[in-house]
């Protein structure tokens, strides 16, 4: 079975986002989603035609983490965006758990924020980890590079440049505003209550 890209074409007129920079970031994906499953195919005919241990087979299986977080990383920044975005709850257990660990709720979104400010391209994740029953902001440098094993993506924000440069040009600040202003925090919640009732 083949992946289908997803339709976010909904998010086109998001407030601080072009539709050309949104479609030119939907093309991307579908790149993405396109490529994971091409992977799919060749590694598996490569394994049933016995060339599972030579050098292109695992070439080939070192390029599928990149392709397939690229697929599942857009389609979660994009359904975690909304042009009617929903606020926090204040009684969430989400809103209770950024409370606990970085004091308030505003001070988790501005840790989260000052990660993807940083210098460098790439992902930045509010992941929870429900072993140890923390949160992480967490910087991804590249797609299948900084994971942090076991932990579930609650928030998820690009800062590869093909995200904001047309938009935002080198205003990555600006981008980030835009994004925390789109951002649908009822979906953040929702995969934060998935998580946690496991």
């Amino acid at each position: 079975m083949a992946y289908e890209a997803k339709d976010f074409s909904k998010l086109l007129g998001t407030k601080g986002f072009s539709d050309q920079l949104l479609q030119n970031h939907f093309k991307l994906y579908q790149g993405y989603v396109t490529n994971t499953n091409k992977l799919i195919d060749t590694l598996m005919a490569m394994v049933k035609e016995g060339k599972a241990s030579t050098p292109e087979f695992a070439e080939l299986k070192r390029r599928f983490g990149w392709e397939w977080n690229g697929m599942r990383l857009h389609e979660l920044y994009f359904e975690n965006m909304s042009k009617a975005p929903k606020s926090l709850s204040s009684l969430s257990a989400l809103v209770k758990k950024m409370a606990e660990l970085f004091g308030s709720a505003d001070a988790a979104k501005s840790a989260f924020t000052a990660v993807g400010a940083m210098r460098g391209v790439g992902w930045v994740i509010l992941c929870y980890d429900p072993v140890g029953k923390r949160l992480f902001n967490q910087w991804i440098n590249e797609h299948d590079v900084g994971h942090l094993a076991g932990c579930t993506p609650l928030l998820v924000m690009d800062v590869f440049e093909h995200a904001y440069m047309l938009d935002y040009q080198l205003d990555k600040a600006s981008y980030i505003k835009a994004f925390m202003d789109a951002v649908d925090w009822g979906v953040v919640e929702k995969r934060f209550g998935n998580v946690v009732e496991r």
